[in-house]
């Protein structure tokens, strides 16, 4: 939607991209500029959320090829000075690099001449201007041209060319559960009015949803902005992510570890599974649990589970005795040779 920020605003400078960046030059400063920006890792940092505003509208512009194609046009038009040169009043009129960016004059003149209607051969062309600079449709001395042109009162109505609104940029917050399994939203669209949208299982934190049509108001007919969502997701207290799989650090006693074991293991959906511990399994393995991950189209992840051997901080005298004679056994072995020899010792 052009308006008089389109003039105030350098959207490039605020990204902090050249004027020729291509699209994905665009998008990846753009994700870096919000995760660093976001309200969640900045709270009550105001003038970070003022920045996080300014990136998303200047994003909601320049991704899109219409509107950056516009906003192009208008600041090319600005900074090199539009002319205007009147004809005497009633004679017809000529407009000079009125629009030559918009309408492919190039490098010479786009003159606009005027016969019939109104005194003297002249019509309005009020809106010409109005839907570009904020003005409205006809009246006496015309959308930002007081006292009209020559010797008219205004330059007219009816002509303004359709652009799409702005996109509007909102955040929600979901649970751990919610993202990997699926809920809805109810937002609150750029005219007031509530909307209850669908988010997909599987969604990631940080990802982006499209609502198309829920933006701001187009103008000249074009037809509506779209609302992006962006997802946050709450970590969780057992559970994490990687990609369509779910992780989880399972703790396991020395005992089982040394011995071998079958232990039970939560899963995100409330039920458990039973995983089997090998004898001498050592911290760190992981073991799959196939198809307890994130269902995610056609396609679901497994459980990751990462045994965590737990060494006891207090032991019983038979602990210890028991302890002392697997050392004792284990004398003469040294398990820290081979990478000695590795690092050159």
């Amino acid at each position: 939607m052009a308006s008089q920020d389109w003039l105030d605003k350098d959207f490039y400078a605020i990204l902090g991209v050249p004027q020729d960046a291509d699209d994905a030059t665009i998008k990846k400063t753009y994700r870096k500029l919000a995760r660093k920006l976001h309200p969640d890792q900045n709270a009550n940092d105001t003038k970070a959320e003022e920045r996080f505003k300014e990136i998303g509208e200047a994003y909601s512009v320049l991704s899109d090829h219409e509107q950056r194609r516009q906003y192009d046009q208008i600041r090319t038009m600005t900074r090199g000075g539009a002319r205007f040169t009147a004809g005497a009043p009633g004679s017809g009129a000529g407009f000079e690099d009125l629009f030559s960016g918009l309408f492919g004059g190039g490098s010479g003149n786009v003159r606009f001449t005027t016969s019939g209607g109104g005194a003297g051969g002249q019509q309005d062309l009020n809106d010409l201007l109005g839907g570009l600079f904020g003005g409205g449709a006809g009246g006496a001395g015309g959308a930002g041209f007081p006292g009209g042109y020559g010797g008219q009162p205004g330059f007219g109505a009816g002509f303004q060319q359709p652009m799409k609104g702005h996109d509007i940029a909102a955040t929600t917050t979901l649970s751990f559960r919610d993202a990997v399994e699926g809920t809805t939203a109810t937002l609150r669209a750029a005219d007031g009015a509530s909307v209850t949208t669908r988010i997909p299982a599987g969604v990631k934190d940080g990802q982006k949803i499209r609502l198309r049509g829920k933006g701001g108001p187009g103008s000249g007919g074009g037809p509506k902005g779209d609302l992006i969502l962006t997802v946050s997701v709450s970590k969780h207290p057992v559970f994490g992510r990687d990609g369509d799989h779910l992780t989880l650090d399972l703790p396991v006693t020395f005992a089982e570890a040394t011995l071998g074991a079958t232990v039970e293991v939560p899963t995100l959906s409330g039920d458990t599974v039973k995983v089997r511990i090998a004898a001498g399994t050592p911290s760190g393995r992981v073991l799959r649990v196939r198809g307890r991950g994130v269902h995610h189209g056609e396609t679901t992840g497994d459980l990751l589970v990462k045994v965590q051997v737990v060494v006891p901080a207090r032991l019983s005298d038979e602990a210890r005795a028991a302890v002392e004679a697997l050392r004792a056994h284990d004398e003469g072995q040294d398990p820290r040779a081979d990478i000695m020899a590795k690092a050159g010792f």
